[in-house]
């Protein structure tokens, strides 16, 4: 895997050995909360930039949306947005790697663990994140050209109003839903630990996404934790997204000592240095 700077991600020719996937219990989610509040509580000031700069992103978009005339797309584009949250938790992930091993916790050393992942396997973990977010809006698109292509839309009120009280409307609500969901449940099938896996240990990102859906299978906690995630994350983007400062670098945290529960912090051979900057 290259190094060089300026060269993009090397692929990897296939996946490597799995990682073996601990099972956990409610408790262990809930003492994962805690440690996830502790680290926010420690230190701050990178949770709440990093919270900042992914909520300043979805309002960004939000608006947009609007000044492009386009402001019937606001509901998708902001479901949409919550999609790519375990990329934009990067950096809390290493905040809290870098607590957890006592190595030195500065800007300079968080920003150059986060740079350096253009050129390692998290660059396309990243990639397959983003993909996701662009098949979502293309399925938007093309549901709202089958059912409302005829609708004009002045407003997002206008759009609203069709959506609620005309059969194909209903029928849009309904199935853009259900495609939704399901892009959800397997974008955080795939991502559930992968991000910190990859942030953490040398593997490649096809082994990530096998360990993250075989952490998956254990099916109350992974549950529980899925929903909340996705609860937190709506009442979080109501008010103009701004719930999203606090509640992304709890979510980041509560996310890696959840993944540090699943997966040992050593895997391969022993001594092997983790990648990124130390």
């Amino acid at each position: 895997m290259s190094e060089e700077s300026g060269q993009a991600p090397s692929l990897p020719a296939g996946p490597g050995p799995e990682p073996p996937v601990a099972t956990i219990t409610v408790s262990d989610i809930n003492e994962a909360w805690a440690e996830g509040v502790r680290d926010f509580r420690a230190a701050p000031a990178y949770g709440l930039v990093f919270g900042a700069i992914y909520a300043a992103g979805g309002l960004l978009i939000v608006l947009s949306a609007t000044a492009l005339g386009l402001s019937y797309l606001v509901y998708p584009l902001a479901g949409g947005f919550v999609l790519i949250g375990p990329l934009a938790a990067v950096g809390l992930y290493e905040v809290s790697r870098r607590r957890e091993r006592d190595m030195p916790l500065t800007w300079r050393t968080v920003l150059g663990v986060i740079f350096e992942q253009r050129h390692r396997q998290l660059a396309w973990m990243g990639a397959v994140t983003l993909f996701f977010f662009v098949v979502w809006l293309y399925a938007v698109q093309l549901l709202i050209a089958l059912f409302l292509g005829s609708h004009n839309f002045a407003s997002f009120h206008d759009f609203l109003a069709d959506v609620m009280t005309t059969p194909e409307g209903l029928l849009f609500l309904l199935l853009g839903n259900a495609i939704g969901a399901a892009l959800s449940i397997v974008l955080f099938s795939i991502t559930f630990v992968s991000f910190p896996l990859l942030l953490d240990h040398d593997v490649d990102f096809v082994t990530a996404m096998i360990t993250s859906i075989r952490a998956v299978i254990t099916p109350l906690p992974a549950i529980g934790w899925a929903i909340t995630i996705v609860l937190l994350l709506i009442l979080a983007s109501l008010p103009f997204f701004v719930g999203l400062v606090v509640v992304l670098p709890v979510l980041g945290h509560s996310t890696w000592h959840l993944y540090r529960k699943l997966v040992p912090a050593q895997i391969g051979q022993p001594g092997t240095k983790p990648p990124g900057i130390s």
